[in-house]
């Protein structure tokens, strides 16, 4: 009998495995979260330590409408998940579009604030250690937005060939998990920086 048979056979209450997409995904997100720590404590290790301005009062504004549209795309994608579980795929595409489109404005608004840090504060990576640290950490999470609307990109071409069923609706939570990482991330940069 081979492995496969024997795990057939067995009754759903004898054991759950999860799929070797959760289980890649888990372990990226634990090796990120690593990598993010590192970044964050960098971050509060050098704050306040700079011999010369700006400092993060004189040039930082509260980010709020991106914060809001990345928080949401977490609802949105969670949603397009539900749609595609359920067979409704128009729906899912409507909400893993609104999902991208919402990823794409909240990078825009980190573009637009980082010109204004640079031209109009006069805020660069070497500028100071605040500069250094601030652009490393939220550029280490704008990299990992970018991936994940690269990833997301890919599924919203597969879906409007008609090629995304609910049969893949597994895969599309996997992705989704990155992309709820991602915004998580974004919480803990946003109540640091």
């Amino acid at each position: 009998m081979s492995a496969a048979t024997a795990t057939d056979s067995l009754p759903p209450e004898a054991g759950w495995t999860p799929s070797k997409g959760m289980v890649g995904m888990t372990c990226l997100i634990i090796a990120e979260s690593a990598i993010f720590t590192i970044f964050v404590v960098a971050y509060l290790f050098y704050l306040g330590k700079d011999l010369s301005g700006p400092t993060p009062q004189q040039v930082l504004e509260w980010p709020i409408l991106n914060t809001i549209c990345l928080l949401s795309s977490s609802v949105t994608i969670t949603l397009a998940v539900r749609a595609l579980r359920s067979g409704a795929a128009n729906r899912f595409k409507v909400l893993w579009l609104l999902t991208i489109a919402l990823g794409a404005y909240f990078l825009l608004g980190t573009g637009l604030e980082w010109r204004h840090l640079i031209h109009d504060k006069g805020l660069t990576i070497k500028t100071n250690l605040f500069g250094t640290t601030f652009y490393s950490l939220v550029g280490l999470h704008a990299s990992h937005v970018i991936v994940g609307l690269l990833a997301l990109l890919i599924v919203m071409a597969f879906a409007m060939t008609g090629s995304v069923k609910q049969e893949h609706a597994e895969r599309a939570h996997v992705l989704a998990l990155y992309w709820h990482f991602v915004d998580t991330v974004w919480i803990i940069v946003f109540t640091v920086v």
